[in-house]
């Protein structure tokens, strides 16, 4: 049997000596075993071959232990991750994705196999080079599942944006027609686009039409509540229509209070009190001059 330091020279060398071989023959397995909806073209393969390939080289070339290289060397660990976020975008499954790392194995032993005799040194060299890929691969399938978290997380809230659009109905007046279930995340969307509304058209009167909600609880009434505070702490009145007689017996036999919050049945009574409100200060301000 090889020692391990010997085992490694000699895989490191096989890197360094047939990298654009190995980067070659990788590049042939991936579109072999590539999925059909996720075909990537062979120039954007060819660079990740050989960027991963020249990282891989780098990292055992260290004196990290074979099965830190990957966790420990920098730009091996994001050579990796670059290639599994690329992938994780394209919308390349995660175990395809954690494959195509490991299909590297096969390319990578190939090449050490042709400079190697004796089946014990070359059994060393795959124990070896299981242990290196197999780190990769794990890494490459936890960043895969990172990045699609947060490619979901940012398709949520852009279809939460779209959900909750902010109209301007009439000059200094806004209104959020809300549809759905109302829940924190979604409060937060609706907060942070009406504040940001009032605030480019300077509105005096925030409107927010709850026609589309189906039933208002506690957890309701205290998301809106937030919303009506944080418009008033902009210096905006607000105004809550969509309040049917089953939502108004619900509110009062739960016993929430809205306080001197202005509330309508339908969405152009409260535009016909929200004109009144605008005018009001205006009126004020004039008389103060």
């Amino acid at each position: 049997m090889s020692s391990s330091a010997d085992v490694r020279r000699r895989v490191t060398q096989t890197l360094r000596a047939r990298a654009d071989q190995i980067a070659d023959r990788w590049v042939e397995l991936q579109q072999s075993q590539a999925e059909p909806s996720a075909q990537f073209a062979e120039r954007e393969l060819r660079e990740e071959s050989d960027a991963l390939v020249a990282a891989l080289l780098s990292g055992m070339e260290t004196a990290f232990p074979v099965r830190q290289v990957v966790e420990s060397h920098a730009d091996l660990r994001r050579a990796v991750a670059a290639l599994s976020l690329r992938r994780a975008r394209a919308g390349s499954t995660p175990t395809a994705t954690s494959m195509a790392v490991l299909s590297l194995k096969e390319a990578l032993l190939e090449a050490v196999q042709l400079g190697t005799e004796g089946a014990d040194v070359l059994l060393d060299a795959a124990l070896l080079i299981d242990e290196l890929l197999d780190a990769a691969g794990a890494l490459c399938f936890a960043t895969y599942v990172e990045g699609r978290e947060e490619i979901i997380r940012r398709q949520s809230r852009q279809l939460l944006e779209v959900s909750t659009p902010v109209v301007r109905l009439w000059q200094h007046i806004l209104a959020v027609p809300l549809i759905g279930t109302l829940d924190t995340a979604r409060t937060q969307v609706v907060m942070e686009s009406l504040l940001t509304a009032i605030q480019e058209h300077e509105a005096r009167v925030a409107i927010i039409d709850i026609t589309g909600v189906p039933t208002v609880d506690t957890a309701v009434a205290q998301h809106v509540m937030q919303t009506v505070n944080a418009v008033r702490l902009m210096g905006a009145d607000c105004v809550i229509s969509g309040i049917r007689p089953a939502i108004a017996q619900t509110i009062a036999q739960l016993g929430i209070e809205l306080g001197a919050i202005l509330t309508r049945a339908t969405l152009a009574d409260a535009l016909t009190d929200a004109i009144k409100i605008t005018n009001r200060p205006q009126q004020h301000a004039v008389a103060a001059r």
